[in-house]
């Protein structure tokens, strides 16, 4: 099927055709023909298939077919759209403007994080679309800068996300304030029993659209597992950027301390890369996202914050530097790449203590993941190396005799043997060394006495 095949309008299909796309996705065939009808629809589709054009495309002509003015003489807010994030609420907001390029239709997108003014100005001056994360948009509301009472389509997208965010109550006000009468779209990854319950509590007779198994992880990507403890993980990180054809790596730990932290070590260690976290400033997180799609940094370090909905192309790999303790979340990280119908490969770094997480993500993928067969030398940490070698000019000795000259290292070593053993040991070392056996044995910058009679050494300065 074509995208000409779904009764889409000539506007939509220029701007389409214009972005490349000329084969709708699983969830787009299934979805636009509802949404062009009027009809409510419950969205179930894994992450990277499409979604956000499953709702714009059709919402796009259905308002396009109405003037802008026709409800009054400025314009008013027809189409509402809500999301966790304010980098999804960005990205959707561009997926209007790119589809509605040849529409009349006007839209602006509110987060916080960043100066309200510009966004306050927008709704001033009259706005038909509006993207909004539910933070902002109830503190706006409350100024009286929002109206919502012309609302006609009201879409909730990653409702699972805004559940795992706690965001539910919050939009159930919003959803308070918008007239009864309406469309109304909620798609999500996961249809968890709290999203069913919210979807009967806001949807009147849905249309219900699931186009894969909830949860699964995408066939276009290639996954595996290294076993590799907590402090091998930042020379294994080192060792992996290096060593493959990468274009654009996501990098993703628990913690923003911890997201920080790996993109250090790779600076130090030569690699661009840069942070990205909810204690960043939006401008940051702006910035940020901005290099890693023009691909400087090519390395992106995340929190689960860039886990959901995001689209950048030609992420070729996506590394779990720390593995989810949420199974769910494993899928939507991978999800970021293998996107529309490309290849992509997914690397966790599983240690001792998240054991646990792999065998909770298998059970939930349904199949296990493969162990890389590849282990380098190079996965330890460089600050604690393997085999330490002693510098070239001075021995090292961890034991404090050694140090004060008082037991050869031979000696030290057999340590706990029968002295006869010891001796001979000793004697036969002496000869294979071609060394009179009455020389002493060196030790770094002094030597033992040992094999001589001993002697009474007055020392000054110890």
């Amino acid at each position: 099927m074509r995208f000409e095949d779904l009764r889409l309008s000539e506007p939509i299909l220029r701007a389409v055709v214009a972005e490349g796309y000329t084969i709708p996705t699983p969830i787009q065939v299934k979805a636009i023909p509802h949404v062009l009808e009027g009809r409510d629809v419950l969205g179930c589709a894994q992450t990277g298939t499409g979604k956000t054009a499953a709702f714009a495309l059709p919402i796009l002509q259905r308002l396009g077919q109405t003037h802008p003015r026709d409800h009054g003489n400025t314009r008013t807010i027809r189409l509402l759209v809500l999301a966790p994030t304010r980098e999804l609420a960005a990205q959707i907001g561009d997926s209007f403007g790119v589809y509605g390029r040849n529409t009349p239709l006007r839209h602006t997108v509110i987060f916080g994080g960043v100066n309200q003014n510009p966004q306050a100005r927008a709704l001033r001056e009259g706005i038909d679309i509006l993207v909004a994360t539910p933070g902002r948009l109830l503190d706006l509301m409350e100024q009286g800068l929002v109206d919502l009472q012309h609302v006609q389509v009201l879409v909730l997208d990653e409702a699972d996300r805004m559940l795992d965010m706690g965001f539910i109550r919050d939009i159930r006000r919003i959803v308070a304030k918008v007239p009864t009468k309406r469309q109304t779209l909620l798609f999500s990854a996961t249809m968890p029993a709290e999203i069913r319950e919210l979807a009967n509590e806001i949807l009147r007779k849905p249309v219900s659209v699931q186009v894969a198994a909830a949860s699964i992880a995408a066939d276009t990507v290639m996954q595996s597992v290294y076993f590799v403890e907590k402090t091998g993980k930042p020379g294994m990180l080192k060792y992996f950027l290096n060593n493959n054809a990468i274009t654009r790596a996501l990098v993703f730990t628990r913690t923003k301390h911890g997201a920080d932290r790996v993109a250090r070590h790779l600076s130090r260690a030569g690699i661009c890369a840069e942070a990205i976290h909810g204690n960043k400033s939006q401008n940051a997180r702006t910035r940020a996202m901005a290099r890693f799609k023009s691909s400087s940094p090519p390395v992106l370090v995340a929190t689960d914050i860039a886990a959901r909905g995001l689209d950048i192309d030609e992420i070729s790999h996506v590394i779990n530097y720390d593995l989810p303790n949420e199974p769910e979340t494993y899928v939507h990280r991978i999800g970021r790449t293998g996107r529309a119908g490309a290849s992509g490969l997914a690397v966790s770094f599983c240690g001792s203590e998240e054991r646990p997480y792999l065998k909770d993500i298998e059970r939930l993928i349904r199949r296990p993941i493969p162990v890389s067969p590849d282990k380098p030398k190079l996965a330890v940490p460089e600050t604690h190396p393997a085999v330490s070698q002693p510098h070239p000019q001075r021995a090292t000795h961890s034991n404090p005799q050694q140090r004060r000259g008082r037991v050869a290292p031979a000696q030290h070593a057999m340590r706990g043997t029968p002295p006869a053993v010891r001796e001979q040991h000793l004697q036969t070392a002496s000869v294979a060394s071609d060394q009179p056996q009455a020389r002493p044995v060196s030790v770094g910058h002094r030597t033992s006495r040992r094999l001589k009679p001993r002697r009474r050494v007055v020392r000054s300065g110890w």
